[in-house]
């Protein structure tokens, strides 16, 4: 609980509330009945659609009605990820959130900050009586994190805005102006088994930093699931068989952690030693982009278990050892930028199958269609079938922004500084509002927040006062635009 920051704007005391229900992607209907009831409570226009989205209306101040109106948005669905030995249950659970100097975290997890701290925001301007603003258009979404859904749902009907403030971004003073598409590519391989005898060999790889596949993507972070394909291809003069390998959660996240299960066939002495030497050669390689990363070994002997066939595991290696993740290409139109990338979110072997999730982004759409062409490709010729889900749009940029303008007056007004504009790799729903509205005018930004996606998730005090207060300023100042 965040009792001891709670002030007059109310915005902690919103985040507090909306972190103590589970809001994971996937489970939405408590968050959304909550904020529904909530608005029902205040007196403010509400209503919810199908996808289980919130769209809320204020109507302007006594002297601002002739304004133009202004769309407020954000999702109200988190990424949950925790770190190894967690028993949070983040179907049921809240998140145990603290301070931390001038951070909040939460135990062990997540913190939801992306996008918690949206919809704080919002419902702490829709609370304040005193606040003069233009109508005001409240759009909260659901399941943004995995794959945009709320926003590919969403009933637009009655929505009058011109100018959309996105508060889904995580460095304060960064004004975003555009962003990449997407795509999720799930990849099927049928497998069969076969019941074999001898030592069991569980190895977990772990400690790897991982993270937001758009955000971090450019930051050299090694994806735990593609080392594993690596370490086994690697192990291929042992004789042994796949009786497991997964890794990852989301297919937007860098997967920080890996494990697989080996039934060695033959005597294979010195096989567990033999892991930790590859593992020590990839820990000397990585070892200032991954200080963390660490292995953990069991030999479990005289066991019988259910293995690959040696097509099935082949199959298998082939793709995990072949599939890129990272970086595919820079911009040559924005020095810096990613202009597209793939990320191998999920890897699991079932019983008679093995499941893959990969993230594909770019801010070229052809581009991102040639990836996932090259992954469906790679996919078939390991015997297994593939198909697109959760594609959006990019958010293109506008070289004429009323917007944009405003905002960089109203800053450098209240800070004294120019802010930052710039375009991101990662996905935002701006792509998909932009295309339900035409002409929608849009800039995105938010407050610090760090490690995102990530059990190191946090987010700055200070910097979410200051995002609060700028705000206000822009929807005080609206004749301004």
């Amino acid at each position: 609980m965040l009792e001891e920051i709670y002030d007059d704007t109310g915005v902690f005391q919103a985040f507090d509330a909306v972190s103590q229900i589970p809001r994971g992607s996937g489970h939405n209907t408590e968050i959304s009945g909550f904020l529904f009831r909530l608005a029902k409570e205040k007196g403010w226009e509400v209503r919810t659609d199908k996808a289980e989205n919130i769209v809320m209306v204020k109507e302007a101040s006594e002297g601002m009605e002739h304004l133009p109106a202004v769309m407020l948005q954000g999702h109200m669905d988190m990424v949950c990820e925790k770190e190894s030995g967690s028993e949070h249950d983040f179907t049921k659970e809240g998140l145990k959130i603290f301070v931390d100097g001038d951070w909040i975290r939460a135990e062990q997890t997540t913190l939801g900050a992306d996008d918690g701290i949206a919809v704080a925001y919002i419902l702490a301007l829709f609370s304040d009586k005193k606040l003069k603003h233009p109508r005001m258009e409240a759009v909260i979404t659901t399941d943004e994190e995995t794959g945009m859904d709320g926003a590919h749902a969403l009933d637009i009907s009655g929505l009058q805005a011109k100018y959309l403030l996105n508060m889904d971004s995580e460095e304060e003073g960064v004004f975003l102006t555009s962003c990449a598409g997407g795509l999720t590519g799930v990849g099927t391989i049928p497998l069969k088994r076969e019941t074999l005898h001898g030592d069991l060999l569980k190895i977990r790889l772990y400690g790897l930093q991982g993270g937001h596949s758009g955000e971090e993507i450019d930051k050299n972070r090694t994806n735990a699931v593609s080392l594993m394909g690596r370490l086994l291809h690697d192990l291929g003069e042992k004789e042994f068989r796949i009786a497991d390998v997964r890794g990852g959660n989301k297919d937007n996240v860098i997967p920080c952690e890996a494990c697989a299960e080996l039934l060695l066939t033959k005597d294979c002495k010195g096989a567990e030693n033999f892991v930790k030497e590859l593992v020590g050669g990839y820990q000397r390689e990585l070892a200032v982009s991954e200080p963390g990363l660490c292995i953990e070994t069991e030999m479990v002997p005289d066991r019988e278990a259910s293995v690959l066939d040696r097509e099935s595991g082949e199959n298998v290696l082939k793709l995990l050892y072949l599939l890129p993740t990272g970086v595919m290409a820079m911009s040559a139109d924005m020095e810096g930028l990613v202009e597209s990338s793939q990320n191998l979110g999920i890897f699991a072997t079932e019983k008679e199958t093995a499941v893959l999730h990969v993230s594909m982004r770019s801010s070229k759409t052809s581009a991102k269609q040639y990836l996932a062409g090259k992954c469906r490709a790679l996919v078939e010729l390991c015997r297994g079938s593939y198909k697109k889900q959760a594609e959006y749009p990019a958010w293109e940029y506008q070289k004429d922004s009323a917007l944009r303008t405003y905002i960089e007056k109203i800053y450098e007004g209240q800070f004294g500084k120019k802010p930052v504009m710039k375009a991101i790799h990662a996905g935002l729903e701006c792509g998909l509002l932009a295309e339900k509205m035409p002409g929608l005018d849009i800039v995105s930004f938010g407050p610090d927040t760090r490690d995102i996606h990530t059990p190191k998730e946090r987010l700055s005090i200070s910097s979410a006062k200051r995002v609060y207060a700028f705000v206000k300023e822009l929807l005080e100042n609206w004749e301004r635009l």
